[in-house]
């Protein structure tokens, strides 16, 4: 039986990137600060040696003051990473019609966590990222986030728009039923 829900190839391959990706992030917040510059597991995350100078969410000031937030929005990461491993699990190896739902679910969360992120540093008047040159914060701040912006958004569109025509031919077929029933 052909299924009509089909995963558009674009949303997968994101989804498949970022899975190790945020993988690795989680990884580096959670083994802080063993993860950190100095710390015996930097080599695995060695980039995030100039990140964490960058973003101090990720770096020292955070960590020594105990804030939560880096590793309270790394455990939002685990669970939209097992979304992510579940709606390719579903789209490709189950062809589920319930994939576009989880797939539209975990890309909201991407959006919502990723703005949660920049308005808190609006809020805080650059409490994290303000000490940045203009250069580094549009090549190493805004330009990677913004892409967890940019991506999720095309996947949320495509992914509403693919879920609101499965419910307006689900109520077409419901309304002709019901028409058959009167008649």
């Amino acid at each position: 039986m052909a299924n009509a829900v089909k995963p558009h190839w674009w949303i997968s391959l994101w989804f498949g990137v970022t899975i190790p990706v945020i993988f690795w992030d989680v990884g580096y917040c959670f083994m802080r600060p063993r993860s950190m510059a100095g710390g015996d597991l930097n080599w695995i995350w060695s980039p995030y040696t100039l990140y964490q100078t960058i973003d101090y969410v990720y770096g020292l000031p955070s960590f020594e003051r105990g804030d939560g937030f880096t590793n309270a929005q790394s455990l939002l990461n685990v669970i939209e990473n097992c979304m992510n491993i579940a709606y390719l699990y579903l789209a490709h190896w189950q062809s589920s019609p319930v994939a576009p739902l989880l797939g539209f679910a975990s890309a909201v969360m991407t959006l919502s966590k990723t703005f949660l992120y920049l308005a808190q540093e609006y809020f805080c008047g650059g409490c994290a990222v303000g000490h940045n040159t203009l250069k580094d914060m549009l090549l190493l701040w805004i330009l990677p986030n913004g892409l967890w912006v940019v991506v999720p958004s095309f996947v949320v569109y495509q992914l509403a728009k693919d879920i609101s025509g499965y419910i307006r031919v689900a109520d077409s077929v419901a309304s002709a039923a019901k028409t058959e029933k009167v008649e």
